[in-house]
C-alpha cells in the first residue's frame, strides 16, 4: 500500500480533531480539515466564504434534519448551471478535492463525510473516535472553559449536526459503527497513548 489516507470522524469533545493533528504529525503526512474549503473554493473558482457560510446555514435550517437525504454520487455541475453553487455542488467540489488527495498522498482527512466519499477506495482507514459525556464535558471545558449547561448544549447541537448532515450525504448514521474500520474510546487516555494506540492499528493495515 503505497499511500495510506486516514480519515477521521469524531464526536464533539472526543479529542478527534487534535488527535488527527498530532497523528498527522506522527506519521509525517499532512492533515486536513477546513483547508479542503480554500482548496475546492481554488478547484471550482467559487468564494471560499460561500463554502463557509453552508456549514452555518445547514446548522440554523429547522429543516436541514427532516430533508430528504441525497447521497453523493460523484461528479460537478459546470458554472453554467443554476445550481453550480448550490450546497450540494458546493460539498460536491469538496469531495473531488478529497478524491484528489487520496490518490496524491498519503494524509489524514478530518470530517467533511471522508469515509464514504472514499468508501471504494483500497488504501482508506477509516476511523471514529467517541467518548462518553462526561468525558467529553471535562474536555470541552478544560480547553475552551464554560459552564457544564453550556457544553451539553453545545455538545448536543454539533453530534445533531454532524449526524443529520452525515445522514443527507451520505444515507448513512454518522455513528453507525459498521461504517468504519477502527473506532475508540478516547476516555482517560492521554493523547500521546492514543496516538500510539491509533499508530499500531495502521502499522498493522499496511503490513
Amino acid at each position: 500500500m503505497e499511500k495510506t489516507v486516514i480519515t477521521i470522524a469524531r464526536s464533539y469533545g472526543s479529542g478527534g480533531r487534535t488527535l488527527g493533528k498530532l497523528l498527522a504529525k506522527e506519521l509525517g503526512v499532512n492533515c486536513y480539515d477546513r483547508e479542503i474549503l480554500r482548496m475546492a473554493s481554488d478547484k471550482s473558482g467559487i468564494n471560499e466564504a460561500l463554502f463557509g457560510q453552508v456549514d452555518e446555514r445547514l446548522k440554523k435550517s429547522p429543516l436541514f434534519g427532516i430533508v430528504k437525504k441525497n447521497p453523493y454520487k460523484g461528479g460537478v455541475l459546470s458554472p453554467e448551471s443554476e445550481d453550480f453553487i448550490s450546497d450540494d455542488n458546493l460539498f460536491n467540489y469538496q469531495a473531488m478535492v478529497i478524491k484528489e488527495l487520496a490518490k496524491e498522498e498519503s494524509c489524514i482527512i478530518i470530517g467533511r463525510c471522508a469515509d464514504y466519499i472514499l468508501k471504494d477506495y483500497d488504501n482508506v482507514i477509516r476511523l471514529f473516535f467517541y467518548a462518553p459525556r462526561e468525558d467529553c464535558i471535562a474536555r470541552v471545558q478544560g480547553q475552551n472553559g464554560g459552564t457544564e449547561k453550556e457544553i451539553i448544549k453545545k455538545i448536543e447541537k454539533t453530534d445533531k449536526y454532524r449526524f443529520e448532515y452525515y445522514k443527507y450525504y451520505t444515507g448513512r448514521e454518522w455513528n453507525d459503527a459498521r461504517n468504519y474500520d477502527f473506532c475508540l474510546d478516547t476516555t482517560s487516555m492521554s493523547y500521546e497513548k492514543l496516538v500510539q494506540v491509533v499508530k499500531a492499528y495502521i502499522d498493522i493495515c499496511r503490513n
